[in-house]
């Protein structure tokens, strides 16, 4: 019974550690890159400028404005993921297939009675659906010959060497204290000893002693998505300037498992076999948000947009368990042992930052043109709220930082029917170079998306297509790192992933 306790407490104690994604939750679901048709997907979706698609409205409603006839639009997307990631020198990688809705949108075009260029030339509604971000990936990261382990944080804990932790708020820490508590396997205080410690660890409170190296993997899947649902109204005055405004509806679908598992490879380790930890996650939710924009063309040939998004509101709801696994070696022989958290559901508002969009484009009738979007946000101005979050908001605004995400795409008129198109995207890192004051933790998790596509139209009927390649940079540690200083901390992993989406659309026009 001794030994299950000791197990039962590591699994007790990780809500603790969960906390510390309240900073990665409010990026997680801030950090979007709007995705709708393939004819926008294949220009970059650089249209705050253009309209006339429905990605614009999830972009600049003006764009709605735009529109000469209705249009209905359908669009799938297929998805392939691979992620390498480089752990200790030690190369992995894993892969992931997908396949989703990425737009469905009706836009009816209501002409005012005067049919006239002068005033108000129609009153354009736009009701659909896009796409705003996929969470779809595997990853794999894993080496031997480590000498930092997955226990060192629950140690520094139980010691009390953490400061941003008390272990006496904790249940069951009175449990923890009492002599019984000797008799674990995992962690343990030393005959005549208040210092908890693992078979693992050699002397933690001596630099110059490494700790016994274990092998170490972890494997991370994860799925779902943003989507959004937009109602919205577009004008168009003379020909010329065009306004429009959206009422933003968006949904959350996000699940993380995960296996983390520690190992004695080369059995040198007393006792310690292996552990295995598994964590669950799921978040759902909803939100909503206002966009309003303009569109205004000076010439023919010039367009210029610029709009304002107000936060995304989101009521969110997490789900939690995790379980733990370990193998001891006793003198009389193997045991196995396990132990599961309780159920841990959580109930909490996230407010997004507000986002605004400057945009211009270059139109050569029937030739062809050429857009550009530049995005900021201010990921610092991110809340957590309905909870006690001053930490955690604090930590965002230290760790966060403002960005200004470049979209660029171009199209040519190859024909009268057929168009060939280009675009390039760059989302930058969120993250300060101060964050987490780690200098093994570069974040960085910058993007960079090239696509390309085609369309073909016909009389009242479209069919477009586009590749899209993304290229994704990121960091992430293995587990929770030790603050103190006193025990080792662990590398940072690097992943380099490559996705690639094939969308299609087909067009309605009437």
């Amino acid at each position: 019974m001794k030994k299950k306790i000791s197990i039962l407490f590591l699994v007790l104690f990780m809500p603790f550690f969960m906390q510390a994604q309240d900073l990665l939750d409010a990026l997680r679901y801030s950090n979007i890159q709007v995705s709708g048709t393939a004819r926008a997907g294949a220009m970059g979706n650089a249209f705050g400028a253009l309209g006339g698609d429905f990605t614009s409205i999830s972009i600049n409603p003006a764009g709605l404005g735009v529109y000469r006839s209705s249009e209905l639009t359908l669009t799938p997307k297929f998805t392939y993921g691979r992620m390498e990631a480089n752990y200790m020198n030690t190369l992995m990688e894993d892969n992931k297939y997908n396949v989703a809705l990425n737009n469905l949108s009706y836009v009816t075009v209501i002409p005012t009675a005067s049919r006239s260029d002068v005033g108000l030339i129609s009153v354009n509604l736009g009701i659909g659906y896009n796409r705003l971000k996929d969470f779809n990936s595997n990853s794999l990261m894993g080496a031997s010959g480590v000498t930092s382990s997955f226990l060192d944080a629950w140690i520094e804990n139980t010691n009390g060497e953490n400061p941003y932790v008390d272990p006496t708020t904790y249940e069951f820490y009175d449990d923890l204290a009492i002599a019984e508590y000797g008799g674990t396997d995992l962690i343990y205080k030393e005959e005549n000893s208040d210092i908890w410690k693992s078979d693992i660890q050699i002397n933690p409170y001596d630099q110059n002693i490494e700790n016994d190296p274990v092998a170490q993997r972890k494997s991370i899947s994860r799925s779902g998505s943003i989507d959004e649902y937009n109602f919205a109204v577009g004008l168009n005055f003379n020909h010329k300037v065009y306004l429009g405004g959206t009422l933003g509806v968006t949904d959350i679908y996000y699940r993380e498992s995960s296996t983390y598992e520690e190992w004695d490879d080369q059995n040198i380790i007393p006792n310690f076999e292996s552990l295995q930890f598994d964590e669950y996650l799921r978040t759902t939710g909803t939100g909503y948000n206002f966009k309003f924009g303009i569109i205004y063309k000076p010439t023919n040939e010039i367009r210029l947009g610029a709009s304002i998004h107000t936060p995304t509101f989101y009521d969110l709801h997490d789900f939690y368990h995790t379980e733990m696994y370990a193998t001891i070696n006793y003198t009389d022989g193997t045991q196995n042992q396990e132990a599961l958290s309780p159920l841990s559901n959580f109930d909490y508002r996230l407010n997004t930052p507000l986002r605004a969009t400057f945009s211009g484009a270059f139109v050569i009738a029937k030739k062809g043109l050429i857009s550009v979007d530049y995005e900021y946000v201010d990921y610092s101005s991110a809340k957590l709220r309905n909870g006690d979050f001053s930490t955690a908001n604090q930590e965002i605004k230290d760790a966060y930082k403002s960005v200004g995400n470049i979209r660029v795409g171009g199209e040519l008129r190859a024909t009268n029917n057929l168009s060939l198109r280009a675009g390039y995207e760059y989302y930058p890192t969120a993250y300060k170079s101060t964050a987490f004051g780690n200098d093994q933790f570069k974040a960085d998790d910058k993007l960079n998306i090239y696509s390309a596509g085609l369309g073909y139209r016909f009389s009242s009927f479209t069919f477009d297509i586009a590749y899209r390649l993304t290229d994704i940079m990121e960091y992430e540690l293995p587990y929770s790192s030790p603050v103190s200083g006193i025990y080792p901390v662990p590398e940072a992993a690097g992943f380099d992933g490559l996705t690639h989406d094939v969308m299609f659309t087909l067009g309605f026009k009437f």
